[in-house]
């Protein structure tokens, strides 16, 4: 269904794209460091599969309508500003997790990392930007090739966004069984999860 030509140069185009710093890498990094590496790979996985949203619906075309209607893209913009300062609001109050707290659920952090890279817009419109530059129409149906190059960003964002949560997790540890380093964590990781949502609230549609 697709040259292996085009998979030649886009897999070296999505990873060179998955080592870019971002939303979801620095998201992953203050997962770590507030909740430790385990719920940062799961929080990663969350974000794969979001992403995976993302190339489903412009796959299908709808990712159009986000593209046309900047209310519907405000919207969806603001849902996720609301969602990042809340994120934030908790890591601040809480602080990070001491040693002797019970661990979150880590479908939490899944959840998180999954409704983060959903309601961001520009995500969609990155997809419908990117994509199609190297689907071709006469090899095969449309949507399975958004699918199949959509599975491959997802995968090596999984791995480098996991890796960089697992990086931040170890020097979390390391920094837990001290109580005043372990609130200016929770502040750190409050920081970044503002500066994500003030990030996405000033950010242009087109």
């Amino acid at each position: 269904m697709i040259e292996t030509v085009t998979l030649l140069a886009f897999i070296p185009a999505a990873l060179a794209l998955n080592f870019t710093p971002g939303a979801d890498m620095m998201f992953c990094f203050g997962q770590g460091l507030r909740s430790g590496a385990r719920p940062a790979l799961v929080a990663s996985a969350g974000i794969s599969l979001g992403l995976m949203v993302h190339v489903l619906l412009a796959g299908l075309g709808l990712g159009a309508a986000v593209n046309s209607l900047p209310w519907l893209f405000d919207v969806i913009r603001w849902m996720g500003v609301a969602y990042l300062l809340y994120l934030a609001w908790g890591a601040i109050r809480n602080g990070a997790v001491s040693a002797d707290a019970p661990a979150k659920p880590t479908s939490h952090a899944f959840r998180d990392g999954m409704v983060v890279n959903l309601t961001n817009p520009k995500v969609i419109l990155f997809v419908l930007a990117f994509i199609p530059q190297f689907v071709n129409p006469a090899t095969g149906p449309i949507l399975p090739q958004f699918l199949i190059f959509g599975v491959i960003i997802a995968l090596g964002g999984l791995v480098v966004n996991g890796l960089v949560g697992i990086f931040a997790g170890g020097a979390g540890k390391v920094l837990i069984s001290n109580p005043r380093a372990s609130r200016i964590m929770g502040w750190v990781t409050g920081g970044i999860f503002t500066a994500l949502a003030v990030r996405l609230a000033i950010m242009e549609r087109a």
